[in-house]
């Protein structure tokens, strides 16, 4: 069952709300078949880890192949659909010693498998604007937010209930008891015994908006999460962006997530929180950030909550999220399409952090350099083919982590189906 203070967020969320509603989705359904699609999504993806401290470095290439399917919903006052997917990640190079486990599962030799494959389903049910659904999905929430930047995605087993009767205004609750990581995707190997989430977000106007989340990983931790953003135009050309995130956690005695992060199991808790300003010119965006760690431990993320539960500003190959960090960072961004070459991006970020507390006695450092050049085909038979290439150079006291290069090199190509 959820929890008073899961439901009592549920209700301030909900209390936000001040415009009327919105005109019925399900009263404009077309059907079960009518509203239907069937996509599937091709990703060849290659990792190269290089790590400079003698640790083996981690080298592999795979393809991969994500279809999804969903249904439209019934008609009538109440609709009812079905979600489905089928994974496929077939290994292309890599080799015991130097495989990467986030990519490809080992067998009992410690060899990577040759390909790893799951099926999944959910069955949803729409009134009026609100969804209720059951079974395999991939949540994207502030504190339950699946993993996919690898090969395959992270899936999450369980319910999730999504709410949009007030315009402006997105309402969710769910609860969920299994985890399929990214490169084991047929399995729980986690354990996961249950994970309650509830919260929501309400854009006040176009240019502000606030979100309230909440979430309960049994054995581990609960979790609370406020984000505040904030956007002013300049001009035509120019443009402030202030992005605000804070998590609170406080942690169960015992919990693993703690002690991995510096805590002792017994009453941790941690504040992290990011500020970040991004000033945009035409093509051009300068984002300066800060964000600071404090309290008993580390902020944990992906035990149980999945592997992107981290809207933070300073998330890159590191997350700068470690025990007492203080970090800042300066980056660039730089959209081509004015230069005449319109779906070319690219992204520079230095991030450095300080002021870890790593229990050696001494504070510890570390920063990063990070490269990311995307491209994506406007037109043509190959439109919508991308192309995204991303370099981190990590560099870390050696009470921290160990030194390392990484590369990351995507190439994916959508086909529509139905």
């Amino acid at each position: 069952m959820f929890s008073k203070k899961l439901i009592a967020i549920a209700c301030a969320c909900s209390a936000m709300g001040t415009t009327g509603a919105f005109a019925s989705e399900q009263s404009e359904s077309k059907g079960f078949v009518e509203d239907s699609s069937l996509n599937v999504l091709l990703r060849n993806t290659y990792f190269n880890r290089d790590y400079k401290d003698g640790v083996n470095d981690a080298k592999t290439w795979g393809q991969g192949f994500i279809g999804t399917f969903e249904s439209g919903f019934t008609q009538g006052t109440v609709g009812v659909g079905v979600d489905a997917f089928g994974l496929l990640g077939i290994k292309l190079d890599s080799g015991r010693g130097r495989n990467y486990s986030a990519m490809f599962d080992t067998d009992s030799d410690g060899r990577p498998v040759d390909d790893l494959s799951q099926a999944g389903a959910a069955v949803k049910v729409r009134l009026s604007n609100t969804v209720i659904k059951y079974g395999n999905q991939f949540p994207s929430l502030p504190v339950l937010a699946y993993d996919d930047s690898r090969l395959l995605p992270q899936s999450f087993t369980g319910t999730l209930v999504t709410s949009q009767e007030i315009e402006g205004l997105v309402l969710n609750a769910g609860r969920f008891t299994a985890d399929s990581p990214m490169g084991q995707p047929s399995r729980d190997p986690n354990h996961l015994k249950s994970i309650d989430v509830a919260g929501g977000s309400y854009a006040f106007n176009e240019n502000l908006s606030a979100a309230l989340y909440y979430s309960d990983v049994e054995d581990e931790f609960e979790k609370s999460y406020a984000n505040l953003n904030y956007n002013i135009a300049l001009s035509a050309e120019q443009a402030l962006n202030f992005d605000f995130n804070l998590y609170h956690t406080d942690y169960d005695d015992g919990s693993v997530a703690a002690q991995d992060f510096g805590g002792d199991g017994t009453g941790d808790a941690n504040n992290i929180w990011s500020l970040a300003a991004k000033y945009s010119l035409g093509a051009h965006a300068f984002i300066i950030a800060h964000q600071r760690s404090s309290g008993d431990a580390g902020y944990a993320y992906d035990y149980g909550d999945g592997g992107s539960t981290i809207y933070l500003a300073n998330s890159y190959y590191s997350d700068f999220n470690l025990k007492d960090e203080n970090s800042w960072q300066a980056s660039y961004e730089l959209d081509f399409s004015e230069y005449g070459v319109p779906g070319l991006r690219y992204k520079f970020a230095y991030v450095r952090g300080d002021n870890i507390d790593s229990g050696t006695g001494s504070d510890g450092t570390e920063r990063e350099i990070f490269n990311q050049v995307s491209y994506v085909l406007q037109d043509g038979p190959a439109k919508d083919l991308s192309f995204r290439l991303r370099n981190s150079i990590y560099r870390a006291s050696n009470d921290v982590g160990p030194d390392l290069n990484e590369v990351r090199a995507f190439i994916e190509y959508p086909l529509s189906i139905l």
